[in-house]
């Protein structure tokens, strides 16, 4: 009898702590997102990239147009250098001079500007992504939801990453903005 006791006794110990790891691996669910995929593969974030490299496009002509002038004047002041006299020969180099100064505050102006464009979409994008990454988890009762490229994930299997449906979301949500 004594030997029955025990085997009950045991076995609703193991009934008893297999139940709390059940409920513990239940109730610690966890979401993996994937920013770096979201930007590459999402409609916002493909005309996001697609607007920035424009603007960059527009900007970079710009300073090769103001690039060749600089040339062009450079190559007439060397041409005249040797007949012109010395005051025309200095005013030239200051203008020279000056059409380089505005040539690198142009490009640091457009440098500047890029990563404003570039951290303001990161922004706004972000904005997105976290509102949406906060309906899927207190619909689908997450712990918690972290971002893989930042949170040190070495390995999460394809179940924990919600990347996909976060990208479904986030297109369907800019598809009327898309018809505007």
């Amino acid at each position: 009898m004594r030997l029955i006791n025990k085997i009950v006794f045991v076995g609703s110990v193991l009934f008893f702590v297999l139940g709390i790891y059940a409920y513990a691996a239940d109730a610690a669910k966890i979401g993996i997102v994937d920013f770096r995929k979201i930007l590459e593969d999402s409609n916002t974030g493909k005309s996001g990239r697609a607007e920035i490299k424009k603007q960059g496009e527009k900007m970079e002509a710009d300073l090769k147009k103001r690039g060749a002038e600089i040339d062009e004047m450079k190559k007439k002041y060397d041409k005249d250098a040797m007949v012109a006299s010395k005051d025309a020969r200095d005013e030239k180099e200051r203008d020279l001079q000056t059409k380089y100064i505005d040539f690198k505050n142009f490009e640091k102006k457009y440098n500047s500007e890029i990563q404003k464009l570039q951290t303001d979409f990161f922004v706004r994008l972000k904005k997105d992504v976290d509102i949406i990454v906060g309906e899927i988890g207190k619909k689908e009762g997450y712990q918690i939801i972290i971002e893989k490229n930042q949170a040190g994930v070495f390995y999460s299997p394809a179940s924990a990453d919600i990347t996909d449906r976060i990208i479904q979301q986030l297109n369907a949500k800019s598809a009327p903005k898309a018809g505007k």
